[in-house]
C-alpha cells in the first residue's frame, strides 16, 4: 500500500494525469487499417485507442498489428490495408481505469504499458493517463515531499 502522505501528494496533481480524449489521436473500428497505418505513421506513437460511433472505447491497435496483416510467406501484399478493418485486427484485451483512479493501481500498470486509457462506466473514451505525466507528478513528490511532511528515519535503511 502507498504511504497516505504520498498518495497524498500525487492525488494533489491527479488533474495533470489525463491528457483528454479529444487531445489523443484514436481511430474508429471500422476504419480500414490503411487509414490507421497513416495515423499511426503521422503521430509516430506505438499504439492509439480505437473507438466506435458513439465514442465508446473497444481497444487499441499498432503498427505491428497491421504490418502483420501484410505479411505472407513469401512476399509482402498491401492489399489488406484496404480490405480489412481495424476492428478485425485490434487488441481488445487492454486494461483501463475509470476516473477517479486509484494510484497504486495506475501505478502497477504503468510499469508495463506507456500509458492507460481511461474509459468511464458508460464505456466513452474519456482519455489516458500517461506514464511520463504520472512521473512528473512522482518527481513533484520526490522532491517536495519534505516541504509538506516533518520526515524522521524510524530505522535505518538496508
Amino acid at each position: 500500500m502507498i504511504d497516505p502522505a504520498i498518495n497524498a501528494m500525487m492525488m494533489s496533481h491527479k488533474e495533470h494525469f489525463l491528457i483528454p480524449g479529444e487531445m489523443v489521436a484514436s481511430v474508429s473500428e471500422e476504419n480500414r487499417l490503411s487509414h490507421a497505418f497513416l495515423v499511426l505513421t503521422k503521430v509516430r506513437y506505438a499504439r492509439i485507442p480505437v473507438l466506435d460511433r458513439d465514442s465508446k472505447f473497444k481497444g487499441l491497435i499498432s503498427m505491428p498489428m497491421i504490418t502483420e496483416t501484410m505479411l505472407g510467406l513469401d512476399n509482402l501484399s498491401l492489399a489488406p490495408l484496404d480490405e480489412l478493418c481495424v476492428r478485425d485486427v485490434m487488441d481488445t484485451n487492454v486494461r483501463t481505469i475509470e476516473n477517479p483512479y486509484d494510484i497504486e493501481n495506475v501505478m502497477h500498470i504503468l510499469v508495463d504499458d506507456p500509458f492507460i486509457p481511461v474509459v468511464a462506466q458508460t464505456g466513452e473514451f474519456t482519455g489516458i493517463v500517461t506514464r511520463r505525466e504520472f512521473m512528473k507528478s512522482f518527481n513533484f513528490v520526490s522532491h517536495n515531499l519534505d516541504e509538506y511532511y516533518d520526515l524522521k528515519l524510524k530505522k535505518p535503511l538496508e
